[in-house]
């Protein structure tokens, strides 16, 4: 048996209460909105024109948010890329944890530097690949895409980081 299902007190177990909070529509519809509507108040309440003017913001964003979840798009893009975001993080973590292990150097040295470029790397490929997932599992690129192009993407990819390095390294020099 499974532990997910039975940890909990009193006939209270995590995966019902998952189960519930997916039946009201919590995930599909309640967190996506409540994400767009942050994200949509955030960047309004920086703009000069909304500065003092918070009653407009919150009427946009909530607007925003709103509509976004109208033809369920949204909520299916955020099931597809937020399960792909969370492989593609715990990726990079246990990456960012194997070079901590072995990495010794200082805050301005040569291996530092090129141990965050290294790492800006594999997050731009996590992200194209999350990105790519993403878009495949919900028939917006068409489901064999990443079938037919992933390998050209991947070698220009690699061909783009040789020069990069290679450019990189010729001005040190």
């Amino acid at each position: 048996m499974a532990w997910g299902g039975y940890i909990g007190w009193g006939g209270f177990n995590v995966a019902d209460f998952m189960n519930q909070l997916e039946s009201l529509g919590f995930f599909q519809y309640l967190l996506p909105f409540l994400l767009i509507f942050a994200l949509v108040y955030a960047i309004l309440t920086e703009i000069p024109v909304f500065k003092d003017k918070r009653g407009p913001a919150v009427i946009i964003a909530l607007a925003t948010g709103l509509l976004a979840l109208q033809l369920g798009f949204v909520p299916a893009f955020f099931q597809a890329v937020f399960p792909n975001l969370g492989i593609g993080l715990s990726i990079l973590l246990v990456a960012l944890v194997l070079a901590g292990a072995f990495l010794v150097g200082d805050k301005g040295s040569k291996e530092m530097t090129a141990f965050k470029w290294i790492f800006f790397g594999l997050g731009a490929l996590i992200f194209l690949v999350v990105t790519f997932a993403s878009l495949s599992d919900i028939q917006f690129v068409g489901s064999n895409w990443w079938q037919m192009y992933g390998g050209l993407v991947v070698v220009l990819l690699v061909l783009a980081g040789v020069i990069v390095a290679v450019v990189v390294g010729s001005k040190h020099e």
